[in-house]
């Protein structure tokens, strides 16, 4: 049966192939991916799915289902095909959406034989505004049995560990007034602004080791003649689980109060971008993963423990089926995901290869738990057990 999914995938492997050249050509930001779903659920349609779109008012969400004669288990292949700004696909999402397809397709191939439901999700704006955060939340995942995906990387790794994540805006509202002739009319927003960044590095030496807290001025003020009436500081708050994350949130917003305090200033905080929860890798589903890359050929020496690699919406979907976030090597040389390099080599022949050695491994990972009753089983248990550890903490 995996070599029957291996040649259907090498079967079309030329039109992955372009549908991912195309995609990493046009690269479009989060929530405005209309190219590259149009292009994504044009293929589905070719390939005998049913295509849904728009998804809860995502314009650019989709899911594609194809749905055996027989029951069986729903598994959940999805994409990402969202771009950086001024970057575009350093992140190889267009890699990452043609690998969930190709997998697909691959296993759709014998899902007479196995029974059961296939679905692709595509998933906007990974970047920014995780449209999977939405879906999860909406239920959308609730009658998945698992979930699956993975990542291009300069090398394999095991489906690990993400970060807990809120965004979270600073805004600081102040009076102005002329900088050197009535100063002391004004009430100075930006000063609002650094005593908040000053208050987060004297916090950062009782924060633990996990925790990540970084921001940027977003608004400094206008000219340098005026007393700013206005400053905003934009931070991402992170850590490795959802509760330290929320104690960490409610830190820091006592130095922003402190900080309005001080100066006098009024303060209001929003979210500008999504929360993500971190991710449960399921370690039944991520270790089949590893045993189907030695399959295809990668010795057990080339494939790294999983590691932390910021924040996934990923995340979310985790908390409501068992899913797995492995990393896939697309480039021979060491570079990092958001850089320019990766970005250029990741659209070379040598990462469309890794792109099919990746949807390779996903089918036959998949195949492994729809074949397997037992397997599923193991991969229910440990997934109950895990929300349950998680829902403890809260």
């Amino acid at each position: 049966m995996k070599q029957h999914i291996a040649s259907v995938i090498e079967q079309h492997a030329s039109t992955f192939t372009a549908i991912s050249q195309y995609i990493g050509e046009n690269p479009e930001l989060g929530h405005e991916e209309f190219k590259a779903s149009t292009r994504l659920m044009e293929e589905l349609r070719v390939q005998g799915f049913q295509v849904q779109t728009p998804v809860l008012d995502l314009p650019t969400a989709f899911i594609g289902t194809y749905t055996a004669s027989k029951p069986g288990p729903t598994v959940a292949f999805l994409c990402e095909y969202d771009a950086l700004p001024e970057l575009g696909h350093a992140c190889g999402h267009h890699l990452i959406c043609v690998m969930s397809l190709a997998a697909a397709v691959g296993l759709k191939s014998v899902m007479e034989e196995l029974g059961g439901t296939l679905r692709v999700y595509g998933t906007p704006a990974e970047e920014t505004k995780g449209a999977k955060v939405t879906m999860a939340a909406a239920g959308l995942f609730n009658d998945c049995d698992f979930a699956l995906m993975a990542h291009p990387y300069h090398t394999y790794e095991k489906s690990g560990e993400s970060l807990a994540m809120d965004a979270i805006q600073y805004e600081f509202f102040g009076k102005a007034a002329h900088a050197a002739a009535t100063p002391y009319e004004g009430i100075n927003a930006l000063d609002a602004v650094l005593l908040l960044f000053q208050s987060i590095g004297a916090l950062r030496q009782q924060l633990q080791s996990h925790a990540r807290i970084h921001g940027i001025i977003a608004d400094g003020g206008k000219a340098p003649n005026i007393i700013p009436e206005y400053a905003a500081a934009q931070f991402y708050i992170r850590s490795a689980n959802r509760p330290y994350t929320d104690e960490l949130v409610q830190k820091v917003l006592r130095c922003a109060q402190g900080a309005a305090l001080q100066t006098g200033c009024t303060l209001k905080t929003s979210n500008y971008e999504f929360s993500y929860d971190e991710l449960i890798t399921n370690e039944t589903l991520s270790e089949l993963f590893t045993r189907n890359l030695g399959l295809l050929g990668i010795s057990e020496n080339e494939i790294e423990t999983g590691k932390d690699h910021g924040s996934l919406d990923l995340g979310n979907v985790s908390r409501h089926c068992p899913t797995i976030h492995p990393y896939v090597k697309v480039v021979n040389e060491k570079h990092l995901l958001h850089t320019k390099e990766f970005r250029d080599l990741a659209m070379q022949p040598r990462a469309f290869e890794g792109m099919l050695l990746g949807a390779k491994a996903l089918a036959y990972t998949a195949y492994d738990v729809l074949s397997n009753p037992e397997t599923l089983q193991v991969m229910r248990e440990e997934f109950k057990r895990s929300v349950q550890a998680g829902a403890s903490k809260h």
